[in-house]
């Protein structure tokens, strides 16, 4: 049993069924009901009309079963070392205890501390001896020029 195509909405015309149009330049074509030939002489697009199988086709509908879903593939995370420190010592770092951690902060603050209070008994060793300031009252310097201020 041969089944010709619709022109218009792509479906399959049975044998006995449907209307052929035959235009003024000798193509053929074939309707299966008087709706797709009313359509057609209308020139309406069927890439526009939902139910046509060609819209059907432009706009993917229908055929999820046969494509295999497309694989994204997996990120793999990769360790390196940053400026400061190799991989080696970024390793040894995480796997210290919580305790060998606080007791390096520890002598790392008394070592700054230390530091800290040599440096200030450097500076009062080498502190100059400034000259008495005078008690007399302060005038800046637009008023010594004689200007509106002292009226």
């Amino acid at each position: 049993m041969k089944t010709e195509i619709d022109s218009f909405s792509g479906y399959r015309i049975y044998p006995s069924k449907g209307r052929l149009f035959v235009r003024g330049d000798n193509k053929i074509f074939r309707f299966a009901t008087s709706k797709n030939e009313s359509l057609f002489l209308q020139r309406k697009n069927p890439r526009k009309i939902a139910w046509t199988q060609v819209y059907r086709r432009m706009h993917k509908k229908g055929i999820t079963e046969e494509v295999a879903k497309k694989r994204s593939r997996r990120t793999v995370k990769h360790q390196r070392g940053i400026v400061g420190a190799d991989l080696a010592a970024i390793a040894a770092r995480r796997n210290q205890t919580a305790a060998v951690r606080a007791q390096a902060r520890t002598a790392a603050i008394q070592k700054a501390k230390a530091e800290k209070k040599a440096k200030e008994e450097k500076k009062e060793k080498t502190k100059p001896t400034r000259a008495p300031v005078s008690s007399a009252p302060r005038v800046s310097k637009q008023q010594m020029k004689g200007g509106k201020g002292g009226r």
